[in-house]
């Protein structure tokens, strides 16, 4: 297959997600009307797994209220900083060397440092971009707000959903240029020091890799709480 049918081919399946979801967050109501239990709307956890950073989920979007440029800021300052996030670079970049993704970054203790640095670099890179610049250039929210409620398809249909949709400081919904647009710019970035990444298939393949680990984080997100409620009672 083609990169410019690849690119056709994922477009339209954002399209047909976002009109599909256009509505999703208002959902929120619905738990907010009926009277949840506390543990639905309690706040979401800081770390998945104990150690995933998640800093910008939120438990629901009703009441909304607009985040300020400096906590659109906070959120990717802490997000980025996150001892957790060092931790999963490390892991990142030991994996990237076992498979000498990048060639050039050499093997041994000085090659792992190169790969560590990089895999770090994207992470804080992508997390003040996607969640800090292009949010307050466009006026978007970075935060993830939980449905909390509902069939497990249809939580798992919204939360993917929300790579495409997000909300607006205004308090409506709109295409979420501040993820694809963050994402994208990171890994044009990030062709600076990953050399073996600097044409267009390579791109397209990290841009894939990126839009799907933002739904992986997203089901995460949605549906920890609830595991994680589960184990405790266990």
């Amino acid at each position: 297959m083609s990169i410019p049918l690849k690119f056709a081919l994922a477009i339209m399946f954002c399209c047909v997600v976002c009109r599909a979801q256009a509505g999703a967050p208002a959902a929120c109501k619905d738990i907010a009307a009926s009277g949840p239990p506390a543990s639905t709307l309690e706040a979401p956890p800081r770390h998945i797994l104990g150690i995933f950073p998640n800093h910008n989920a939120s438990p629901c979007l009703v009441p909304y209220t607009p985040l300020s440029v400096g906590e659109k800021f906070k959120i990717a300052r802490e997000d980025a900083l996150d001892p957790g996030a060092i931790a999963v670079a490390g892991l990142a970049g030991g994996a990237a060397q076992l498979f000498n993704s990048n060639r050039p970054f050499g093997q041994e203790a000085s090659g792992y440092t190169r790969y560590f640095a990089a895999a770090y670099a994207n992470h804080v890179i992508g997390d003040f971009l996607i969640e800090g610049v292009y949010p307050t250039l466009l006026h978007q929210d970075p935060r993830y707000f939980r449905k909390g409620y509902g069939t497990g398809g249809a939580r798992a249909k919204y939360a993917v959903s929300r790579v495409f949709r997000t909300q607006t400081d205004a308090g409506g919904t709109a295409f979420n240029y501040s993820r694809l647009l963050g994402s994208s710019s990171m890994i044009a970035i990030s062709s600076l020091y990953y050399a073996n990444h600097r044409n267009a298939e390579a791109s397209s393949v990290g841009f894939g890799v990126q839009v799907g680990a933002a739904m992986a984080a997203n089901l995460l997100k949605e549906f920890w709480p609830d595991l994680s409620r589960k184990f405790r009672k266990h």
